[in-house]
């Protein structure tokens, strides 16, 4: 049998083009190359358009960029620049480099979207890559203008990583992460979801084909995710941030999102999706898409009266 995401990705390559995204390769420095999702036309300066704002899409650990953000790509490219990275050793970008941090992964995002003429950005995290968006932001604050995170943490620290493993009953997140068997697969989407509809075993089986290269390195990934609570300092982040969760997301729990909350003080907002894991995006897309919408409308409504202010 055809592997049927093998037939899917093509097709959706396609659905992609239709509504204005063509993939390009971005090289980020000698041996580190980035795959984007970008808008077919280059960024024009233009007053009082959306269709200038940039929206940059940073994806999780269980699938590359446009997999993961397809249902909201399709919702807003005719409105927004969006912009898709593919993080390292993700959907065919790679480095020689041997560096596996979180800053580094936003390192190459930021100065891959500066090579990409964007100026000016809101970054849409999912998990592993809310937890890239925040050093971006960090790191970049006159490229990063807000923020939207989904089931994510400012950082993977000891505490946090320990107490969501206890919670999802695995011992690393490799071992949840990197499945290696049609049951394995089956576990990580049933925990990732509030309630996983019957997927015929086949389906499990061409995902774990296709989805899970690069092994070894996206194991070091994860073992560079994980940092000591007290090499952890909350970090001063200028941007405004808006949390949009799924209430049932038991990997990064209620508990989680209100103490990210309590961080980020006055400059976030906090919003819960009933019915819906940690894949919120996908369990629930027009749910989530609807809000997406609003927040987005709100944050770049402001960012456009704080520019005119100055």
């Amino acid at each position: 049998m055809v592997n049927i995401f093998a037939v899917y990705k093509p097709l959706l390559r396609c659905v992609m083009k239709l509504v204005g995204m063509t993939p390009q390769r971005v090289e980020i420095e000698p041996g580190t190359i980035m795959n984007f999702w970008v808008p077919n036309e280059t960024p024009k300066k233009s007053k009082n358009s959306n269709n200038n704002k940039a929206v940059v899409f940073i994806h999780g650990f269980a699938a590359d960029g446009i997999i993961t953000w397809q249902s909201q790509v399709l919702a807003l490219a005719r409105k927004y620049k969006v912009y898709v990275p593919d993080l390292v050793f993700f959907g065919g970008s790679i480095t020689d480099r041997s560096e596996w941090s979180p800053a580094f992964q936003a390192d190459c995002v930021a100065k891959g979207l500066k090579k990409l003429g964007v100026e000016r950005c809101t970054l849409v995290g999912l998990s592993y890559g809310g937890m890239v968006g925040f050093k971006m932001a960090e790191m970049y604050p006159d490229l990063v203008e807000s923020m939207v995170l989904t089931c994510s943490a400012m950082a993977l620290t000891k505490s946090i990583s320990d107490a969501a493993l206890e919670r999802i009953g695995f011992k690393s997140w490799s071992d949840y992460l990197l499945p290696d068997s049609v049951q394995g697969v089956k576990v990580l989407f049933d925990i990732a979801t509030f309630k996983l509809p019957w997927i015929p075993n086949f389906i499990y089986k061409h995902y774990l084909e296709v989805m899970f290269d690069n092994r070894k390195e996206r194991e070091e990934l994860l073992e560079a995710l994980v940092i000591d609570d007290k090499d952890f300092t909350i970090p001063s982040h200028p941007q405004r941030v808006h949390l949009l969760w799924g209430e049932n997301d038991i990997i990064f729990n209620m508990e989680v999102v209100n103490n990210l909350k309590r961080q980020l003080g006055d400059r976030a907002t906090l919003q819960y999706i009933e019915k819906a894991g940690h894949l919120v995006e996908a369990e629930r897309p027009c749910v989530y898409n609807k809000h997406l919408k609003e927040i987005l409308t709100t944050l770049l409504e402001d960012g456009d009266q704080t520019q005119r202010s100055l």
